[in-house]
């Protein structure tokens, strides 16, 4: 039995419907089962996968208690759970590691099998802990972070020191560590190489970042809002590039800036907009380019240039940035607490909880790159 048994009955995000309004209900929230934690959650942001389900990304599932990045205290825990007790401080992960499956142990992906990537919006049982008005909530991945309350299979929380900064803590649960690992893990970016970024978000941030811990010597970042300049240079970014201020592509600017106007090593598509994966490819060099895909589009299928990749170019794809959840997660965590990253540059807006529609509107603001839900 979980060390608290009790139902909570507390504040959460529900969306009803693709493109529905959210709106913030009482839920109750079920003790963990035997594997689980329950989590009173502190602090969360939005991440821009939030707003695709809301908005009615393919394979969701309503009514939907909204968000998956956040940090938050154990309040409860199930029988069978040995690695977390009640008052530690977790993030959530959406893929856990077992570090003893094939994938695991083959050292080529994040992606463990045992606890592998959901998109049923349920736990590994495929039951839900969470209701409102009667109804079965689903959640985004693993978990349900715009929640005073939720439950996480133990497996995909990480125990963190509870004196990190929560709004930093929340920031590396996915957008900044998805990019600064696909640099890292996923890539591999080697020490001199030059790399372009397109889409300055928490997440084309991490991947600047990312880049520049590795070595890259030019480092571009791609991103039609200015004001995204000073942030990408904080960061470790030497040049920017707005494509609104040209007729030319994109990956035509890129070359533009490089040595040769032959293309850079490294490309990393980090805004989910289809067209870019393109752009991506061809800003890249013949033969040997290899180009990161970590935004999720919204548009499922997305043609693109056989001639690009026929040219010895490599395409790959990418969960997390090639994290593994604990293994590499806890490092990043230790260089969060530590402050080896500008992450309080992500930190632009807050809001409460009960105020999230705020927060919708304050993302379209130029100068936006996170907001923080204070909890």
């Amino acid at each position: 039995m979980a060390s608290n048994s009790q139902v909570i009955t507390c504040k959460g995000v529900v969306c009803w419907g693709g493109g529905e309004p959210v709106t913030i209900e009482e839920i109750q929230v079920d003790p963990p089962k035997a594997t689980e934690i329950r989590v009173r959650m502190l602090c969360s942001s939005i991440c821009h996968t939030d707003i695709k389900r809301i908005r009615g990304s393919p394979l969701v599932k309503y009514p939907l208690a909204v968000g998956h990045e956040g940090v938050g205290v154990v309040e409860s825990v199930g029988e069978e759970v040995k690695n977390l007790k009640e008052g530690d401080t977790v993030i959530p992960t959406f893929i856990g590691e077992c570090k003893q499956c094939e994938n695991c142990i083959s050292g080529k992906t994040n992606l463990c099998l045992t606890y592998p990537l959901t998109n049923n919006g349920l736990m590994r049982d495929n039951t839900s802990r969470l209701s409102c008005k009667g109804k079965k909530l689903h959640h985004i991945f693993s978990c349900a972070t715009w929640s005073e309350y939720m439950v996480v299979d133990a497996n995909y929380a990480l125990k963190v020191d509870p004196s990190i900064d929560l709004a930093h803590a929340s920031f590396i649960s996915c957008g900044f560590s998805t990019g600064y690992g696909a640099a890292w893990k996923e890539a591999k970016v080697e020490s001199g190489s030059s790399v372009a970024v397109f889409g300055l978000g928490a997440v084309g941030l991490g991947a600047i970042s990312g880049a520049k811990m590795m070595g890259a010597t030019k480092i571009t970042g791609i991103d039609k809002n200015d004001m995204k300049r000073e942030k990408g240079e904080i960061f470790g970014m030497t040049h920017f590039i707005n494509p609104g201020d040209s007729d030319m592509p994109p990956s035509k600017l890129v070359k533009e800036l490089s040595d040769g106007k032959i293309g850079v090593d490294y490309s990393f598509e980090c805004t989910g907009i289809s067209h870019l994966i393109n752009e991506s490819l061809q800003a890249t060099k013949v033969g040997t380019g290899k180009i990161i895909v970590i935004g999720a589009p919204t548009e499922p299928i997305e043609p693109f240039g056989f001639g690009s990749i026929l040219q010895g170019r490599t395409l790959k794809g990418s969960v997390f940035g090639g994290l593994k959840a604990n293994s590499d997660l806890s490092i990043i965590a230790d260089k969060c607490q530590k402050r080896e990253f500008p992450l309080e540059e992500l930190y632009t807006h807050e809001v409460q909880l009960a105020d999230i529609h705020q927060a919708f509107e304050l993302l379209k603001q130029p100068n936006c790159v996170k907001v923080v839900i204070k909890i």
